[in-house]
């Protein structure tokens, strides 16, 4: 098939006909060199989808980029990135929970973006170790010597563990939501330190949607 994912192309296409194509198109197809993420980004309004659209958008982006196409998650500018989590509705942001290895692909991405964006003048010479479950999915960050490390998994003693859904994470990793706000309604909790927990974020210089 052609696809044509220039700007003004991907604006004339409906949601469901862009996430139709990219479904159907192959990774090696010569319609997807130079194609841009951000164009497509910018193409989609999450408020604009039906529940199971959200990820079958990611999924569909997911296979292109792993078969070779210019379309990884990582190539998105920050701000289009929050933007779709933002606009995203709980049930869809649920849908890409529901798929394991979508939500690990969306988590493994935002969780690597938290590396890019540290800031490393305000952490001064804090050393310090978080975990965060997001349910059954163990991410650690590590602060020292400047530098934030994320691995998968626990290796390291946490100052501060912090639990909460997938999909209230997304929001506050995007700047989306508030993690006091999180606190004191239930939805984020913390064992350890909570004074660090609570500024943890203020590290990280946080994409607006």
């Amino acid at each position: 098939m052609t696809l044509d994912l220039s700007t003004e192309a991907v604006a004339k296409l409906s949601p469901a006909e862009l996430i139709s194509a990219l479904e159907q198109i192959s990774p090696d197809d010569p319609a997807l060199k130079g194609a841009d993420i951000d164009v497509i980004a910018r193409g989609i309004d999450p408020k604009k989808l039906g529940k199971d659209d959200f990820a079958a958008l990611l999924n569909a982006l997911g296979r292109l980029a792993d078969g070779g196409a210019d379309l990884d998650l990582a190539k998105m500018d920050p701000t289009n990135f929050a933007r779709i989590i933002s606009r995203a509705s709980k049930d869809q942001i649920e849908g890409v929970v529901a798929d394991p290895a979508l939500r690990v692909r969306v988590l493994d991405e935002v969780f690597r973006r938290m590396e890019a964006h540290f800031r490393a003048d305000r952490a001064g010479a804090t050393r310090a170790v978080v975990h965060f479950h997001v349910l059954e999915d163990v991410y650690e960050a590590i602060i020292e010597d400047a530098t934030c490390t994320i691995n998968k998994g626990v290796t390291r003693e946490a100052r501060a563990i912090v639990t909460l859904l997938p999909a209230d994470f997304l929001k506050l990793a995007t700047g989306n939501a508030s993690a006091p706000v999180l606190f004191m309604t239930g939805k984020l909790k913390v064992k350890g330190d909570l004074g660090f927990a609570a500024g943890f974020m203020s590290l990280f210089n946080i994409p607006k949607a």
